[in-house]
């Protein structure tokens, strides 16, 4: 479409849910489809599988999950301006212990407002949804990096994601970088803040009670 054509869009947009990886994101996308009804498209689901000439690898010879170039950036947009321009679109299903696509999903809009994209690359997308005019707020979720990690660790264990040895070796490598994972995420346009703080913004997007605007964020 073009310029005017985007100018002119009514229909459902995308909130942005960044942060680094354990912060809160999935748990707070859950919350906020629990409540609002708003669909939820996990950004995870379009790592490149192994095998992939693309896909890079980490020193521990594992696909390396945390560089945005294990990552298809355009098919993950494309699949969300799919979703709020026609009400519907097919997602993978990734599963990372195995680093492959296992199926797909259809997700659909139901004429919300609002589209939840949660990821930890989600902070990528943020100014190509905003040319397209789909961009409803960006929020980058954060935490203490302490309890990041130990959220992280009992998740990743819980799936069994990896090897122990592996997640506890890559959790203090992202404890670590993670003020400057905040930081580069909030140059991408994610605004930084914890999920207790997002929960008091929602009423500040469409669809929310006592919303009556939506906030496509700053152009």
């Amino acid at each position: 479409m073009d310029g005017a054509g985007r100018g002119a869009w009514q229909g459902t947009r995308v909130l942005v849910l960044a942060g680094p990886s354990g912060a809160g994101k999935s748990r707070l996308a859950r919350r906020l489809h629990a409540t609002y009804g708003w669909p939820l498209m996990q950004l995870d689901d379009f790592y490149r599988e192994a095998g992939d000439p693309v896909l890079p690898m980490s020193p521990l010879g594992l696909p390396d999950w945390d560089d945005v170039r294990s990552w298809h950036l355009d098919a993950a947009v494309e699949a969300l301006e799919q979703l709020c321009r026609t009400g519907r679109t097919d997602v993978p299903l990734y599963d990372i212990s195995t680093s492959r696509i296992t199926g797909h999903h259809l997700v659909t809009s139901d004429d919300h407002p609002v589209v939840v994209a949660e990821g930890i690359f989600a902070a990528h997308t943020i100014s190509l949804l905003r040319e397209r005019d789909l961009l409803a707020g960006a929020w980058c979720i954060r935490n203490r990096p302490w309890l990041t990690f130990g959220r992280r660790l009992v998740r990743d264990l819980a799936e069994r994601r990896k090897s122990p040895l592996t997640l506890w070796r890559r959790g203090h490598v992202l404890r670590r970088a993670e003020p400057g994972i905040v930081a580069a995420q909030q140059a991408l346009g994610a605004e930084p803040m914890t999920a207790a703080e997002a929960e008091r913004r929602v009423s500040g997007l469409a669809g929310a009670p006592g919303a009556p605007t939506l906030d496509a964020g700053p152009r």
